[in-house]
């Protein structure tokens, strides 16, 4: 009796988190929608619409209790579930999160000065930064079928191909549709208390940036790469039946996802799609092989870049966001020098986007005139505050760089014990399994976070960590040493 419940327990869970990984894409979009249809046009979506994913993985993780429960475990038991390098290294960041957000956060400072205590920061930068990692600490300790990954793979192809079939179909939708849809009438600028923007251009030029159902276009395109790794691997396994149905299917998902890649003009996201080619190259073919085939993907990746480079220069060179790339990070190593035991939770990343003003950068020059009927915008010409005039803003402290965002939030430490999460994740999944499209794809996005905050959306860091989980088990006889 116990056995069958447990395995109604397990197939109950499966299912909701197939279900979740599925809705993920599509949380921007219909919590935008839904707050339109509720409340009408110029609103922010409500807080408690945009939890329905947090709220659904507490459901889950009471089945995951009640999992452990009923697989003979006492509860003491559960205390002294066997632990590996990274449950303590997660153990680690947590208490660190905790531990510094209470003593060396602003937020603290201000409450110990009799200011009115404020949780929204560590709250942010929890969400953001650990409980993704709270998730694949817990999920480890649960059995996964093969099933679930294989139809986690088949949703996740089939969700891509809606989400990047309409991005590109956004291509050719006026601005008035999205504004109907309930979408801020700015486009390429984020308010805290307004809607999302229907999609961003790329600066100084007309040229419209897809981000189809998710937040912005880069979110997109590192989401696009989790459809993408399995795509390759499926793919290749399908290289030795050319004229198969199945070959022929997948090569033009294959264009549908480049196509759609290529319009969020998210060069993090491209160059996450290059790591992950390459990657399965060099884990898969014999050396011979291997080295001619590397050589002819790294030949034809700089000449597209050159070509791209010296044709489309506004496109792949983007002076004042190429800046923002090169000197954010080194605005964030400098306070992390300055501040070696971090800031806390929240005081660097998306959760800023939150708690701070609404910034653009322009060039120096540039023309702000537009600006002038949202008073509330904070403009910059180059290094010159021009709107408005009567305050300093408070811009977001946005590192572009997901490692030292957590070095910042965490200090040295907990940089460290970042950096050894990805290393040792990556290593025991390059061991385990070279040809799993989540290892691809991890190693992809942790690429890509050298540029951006790859981890700051849902429907990556719940999605990655949790199949993360379901393939990476703990168990007694693994040690990463």
């Amino acid at each position: 009796m116990t056995l069958y419940t447990v395995s109604v327990l397990q197939k109950l869970r499966e299912g909701l988190v197939l279900i979740l990984i599925t809705l993920l894409p599509f949380h921007a979009f219909l919590v935008t929608v839904v707050t339109r249809w509720i409340a009408g046009p110029g609103n922010a979506p409500f807080w408690w619409l945009a939890l329905w994913k947090e709220f659904l993985l507490v459901f889950i993780l009471l089945i995951v209790v009640s999992e452990l429960v009923r697989r003979k475990y006492q509860y003491i038991n559960i205390l002294v579930f066997p632990f590996d390098v990274l449950d303590w290294v997660i153990v680690g960041l947590l208490a660190l999160g905790i531990g510094i957000s209470i003593v060396h956060s602003p937020v603290f400072a201000e409450a110990t000065a009799g200011k009115q205590f404020s949780i929204l920061p560590f709250a942010l930068g929890a969400k953001y930064t650990l409980f993704p990692l709270l998730l694949f600490l817990i999920f480890r300790r649960v059995p996964w079928s093969e099933y679930f990954l294989l139809l986690t793979s088949y949703f996740l192809l089939l969700t891509g191909a809606v989400v990047a079939a309409y991005g590109i179909f956004t291509l050719f939708l006026p601005e008035s549709f999205f504004i109907w849809l309930g979408y801020s009438d700015l486009h390429s600028l984020y308010f805290p208390e307004g809607p999302l923007a229907a999609f961003q251009q790329i600066g100084g030029t007309g040229i419209r940036r897809i981000q189809s159902t998710f937040s912005g276009p880069n979110q997109l395109g590192m989401w696009l790469l989790v459809p993408w790794s399995v795509l390759v691997v499926f793919l290749l396994r399908e290289l030795e039946r050319i004229r198969s149905k199945e070959f022929l299917l997948l090569i033009s998902y294959f264009l549908l996802l480049l196509l759609s890649l290529s319009f969020t003009f998210s060069r993090a996201a491209w160059m996450g799609a290059a790591v992950i080619v390459f990657v399965l190259l060099t884990t898969h073919y014999k050396l011979l092989t291997r080295w001619k085939l590397l050589g002819y993907w790294v030949t034809g990746l700089l000449c597209v870049g050159l070509i791209g480079v010296i044709a489309f220069p506004e496109i792949f060179l983007r002076e004042v966001s190429t800046s923002g790339h090169w000197r954010r990070p080194v605005e964030a190593i400098r306070v992390i020098a300055a501040h070696p035991f971090g800031l806390g939770l929240g005081s660097a990343g998306p959760a800023q986007n939150r708690l701070s003003d609404s910034c653009v950068f322009l060039a120096e020059g540039a023309d702000t005139s537009w600006a002038k009927n949202h008073p509330n915008l904070c403009v910059f010409s180059g290094a010159v505050q021009v709107q408005p005039t009567g305050r300093v803003c408070r811009c977001p402290f946005l590192p572009e760089n997901w490692y030292l965002q957590v070095g910042v939030e965490l200090g040295v430490i907990g940089l460290v014990l970042y950096l050894l999460l990805v290393g040792v994740t990556s290593y025991w999944l390059l061991v385990t399994r070279p040809l799993s499209p989540w290892f691809l794809v991890f190693v992809g996005i942790s690429t890509a976070a050298l540029f951006l905050h790859t981890w700051e959306d849902s429907a990556v860091s719940y999605t990655m960590w949790i199949l993360l989980a379901s393939i990476i088990p703990v168990g007694r006889k693994r040690c990463f040493c």
